[in-house]
This record gives structure tokens, C-alpha cells and sequence, in this order.
């Protein structure tokens, strides 16, 4: 397996393992979110960034979107993880402790002390491996809807 950044060429594969995500976290979908978001990883201007892990054979087979944000309380960029996703058939195979091995590499690259991310609660397989290559933070996630 191989870790790189998304091409232009892997639109198609990335949007059914983007479809995968949304339908993993039970989201809508349509190919106005995907466009957009895939304009985000190729805008210069946005520090949105999405890696890649491919087969053997080249497949795609997951991805992670990252990017940098401000911490006010430290004075300093930091990274944020928002999107990670392996097909099923390829969990367990370890490509998500390579897409985890460069997000720190790019990490280290943006200088970035830490990266963070969240997941749902009930996510418990994913949850088993962030459990072994991060720290738990003591914050609870709130969302206020605006209409």
C-alpha cells in the first residue's frame, strides 16, 4: 500500500468512498457536496489537503481530509483531521496507520504541534485504533444549528 495526495484522475474513486463516508455517518449526499469539496483539495487558496492510500494494484482504497486551523490560545496554527474513510474490505489491513504515519509527517512539514479530530462515540472500531496512536482530550462537542 501507498500513501499520496489526490490527483485529478481519482475523482470517480474518491466520490464512492466519499459516498461510503456520508452513508457511514448516515448524511446526505449529492455531486453538489462532492464538487465542492473536491474543489476545496485542488484550491490553492483554502488549506484543505486530502491524502490518499492506494492497493497494491493502485485502487483506491481510503482517504483523509485534513486542514490547518487557528488556536487562539496558543498563538499558532494547528492541524485538523475532518474526514477519514476505508473501504470495508481493506480495514484492518493498515492503511489507516499509513494514512495516520504521513498526516504527522505533514504535520510536522506545516509545523503543526498537534493535530485533532473527532468521531461519533459509537464508532467503536475506529475509536479502538485512535486509542492506541492518540490521546483522548477532555472537551465535549457541541453543534449549534443556524437557520
Amino acid at each position: 500500500m501507498k500513501v499520496e495526495p489526490l490527483i485529478s484522475s481519482d475523482k470517480e474513486d474518491w466520490s464512492k468512498l466519499y459516498h461510503g463516508y456520508a452513508n457511514f455517518y448516515k448524511m446526505p449526499m449529492n455531486s453538489g457536496i462532492v464538487d465542492k469539496v473536491w474543489d476545496w483539495i485542488f484550491n490553492p487558496d483554502i488549506k484543505f489537503y486530502a491524502i490518499a492510500v492506494k492497493s497494491e494494484q493502485g485502487e483506491l482504497i481510503g482517504f483523509m481530509h485534513f486542514r490547518e486551523m487557528p488556536s487562539p490560545l496558543r498563538g499558532m496554527l494547528v492541524g485538523f483531521l475532518d474526514d477519514l474513510f476505508v473501504h470495508p474490505d481493506y480495514r484492518g489491513s493498515g492503511a489507516v496507520q499509513l494514512l495516520f504515519q504521513d498526516l504527522k509527517l505533514r504535520a510536522q512539514e506545516n509545523g503543526w504541534p498537534y493535530v485533532r479530530w473527532i468521531t461519533a462515540s459509537d464508532n467503536q472500531r475506529a475509536r479502538a485504533v485512535y486509542d492506541q496512536i492518540s490521546d483522548t482530550i477532555d472537551f465535549v462537542t457541541y453543534q449549534m444549528h443556524i437557520k
